[in-house]
């Protein structure tokens, strides 16, 4: 099998020839392994390492510029102020986007969320180089994400746009501005992933939502206000992608396992990221309950395992985790979300021979 006939096989439930692998990391951690591994870029590392999946940039902005402000934050094209944050631990040092205001925090009604001047349009978007980045990937399986702040989601956009605390007393209390938000949110993904589907015309495999449903212990909301508020719209970004013959696949962290069975209702094909120290999260469990519906992706522990224990202990966690999810298809074997820099290069190599290691 190719990557690509591989990782499609195990989306339809078929055993592959060995499970598809995807790579998930943050540039610093990508940077330190081509210097380690002496690879020219990002494409020749996943090369080295026999990944499957690939990513394509997406669609080039190209509106209004953003504008700079005295403190160095950058006003996107939702309008929310993000300024670099660095973080600086024991052998690295980390770059963040943190927003520091919240355009929308103090509106008061629902016709004030739709006065504001500020929401995207999808004709800032150049689509005309997408296709061919899809055609470059070479054999692999090809997957639309969109950036990641600016990545199709409903409660992310609503907490950029009205802050986390506002955006919780929002769901309690003021229904009506919930549904003027995720109206406006979803209309623009919407359109967007329509051109950016036009665009590709049948060459994206994969389709990414991501948007963050779960703490550690439970999902974020009732799953009544899930239903009612969220439902909906992410009904109809996964019957657009489907329209094109894409699947689906959403990234959540945390404990979600309680949405699942609404998560099959609405049509979803992959569920990732399978945090495993979240609470219901065991990936064993979840492919038994649930693996004739819904293929999985992810799993493995960036929490506990791969930053603080040692190479054999990755390389256990890993074969336990393979091994729950059974050769039978419907899993693809990557982090629960990005290695990130506190871990060491040891684990990452240990972790990538380990993925090598559960070949048949």
């Amino acid at each position: 099998m190719n990557h690509r006939e591989r990782v499609m096989a195990a989306l339809a439930r078929r055993a592959p020839d060995r499970l598809p692998r995807d790579y998930w990391g943050t540039a610093e951690i990508t940077q330190r392994l081509l210097q380690h591994c002496g690879l020219p870029d990002r494409e020749a590392l996943l090369r080295h390492f026999g990944f499957d999946l690939r990513y394509v940039e997406g669609p080039a902005y190209v509106g209004q510029a953003w504008r700079t402000y005295p403190d160095g934050s950058v006003e996107d094209l939702w309008g929310v102020r993000r300024c670099p944050e660095t973080i600086t631990g024991k052998g690295y040092t980390s770059t963040y986007l943190s927003v520091v205001e919240a355009p929308l925090a103090t509106a008061e009604t629902a016709a004030a969320v739709a006065a504001y001047p500020h929401w995207p349009n999808p004709d800032a978007w150049d689509y005309s180089h997408l296709r061919q980045q899809c055609l470059a990937c070479d054999g692999h399986a090809v997957v639309n994400a969109g950036d990641r702040l600016d990545r199709t989601a409903q409660l992310k956009p609503m907490m950029y746009l009205r802050g986390m605390e506002q955006t919780y007393i929002d769901l309690a209390c003021n229904p009506t501005i919930v549904q003027s938000l995720t109206r406006h949110i979803v209309d623009y993904f919407l359109e967007y992933n329509r051109r950016v589907f036009e665009a590709a015309d049948g060459a994206i495999d994969i389709f990414m939502m991501g948007d963050d449903f779960g703490t550690q212990q439970g999902p974020m909301m009732s799953l009544d206000t899930w239903r009612r508020l969220f439902r909906p719209g992410f009904t109809a970004f996964v019957e657009m992608a489907h329209r094109y013959g894409i699947k689906v696949m959403h990234h959540t962290c945390g404990s979600v396992a309680e949405l699942i069975p609404d998560f099959i209702a609405c049509g979803l094909d992959i569920l990732q990221s399978l945090q495993p120290q979240a609470a219901g999260m065991d990936l064993g469990r979840l492919r038994r309950e649930y693996g004739r519906d819904l293929c999985f992706h992810g799993g493995i522990d960036i929490q506990g395992v791969l930053p603080y224990g040692t190479p054999e202990a990755v390389r256990e966690h890993v074969r336990r985790q393979v091994q729950a999810a059974g050769p039978e298809g419907g899993y693809i074997l990557c982090t629960a979300h990005n290695l990130q820099p506190d871990t060491p290069l040891a684990n990452v190599l240990a972790l990538f021979a380990a993925y090598a290691e559960c070949d048949p």
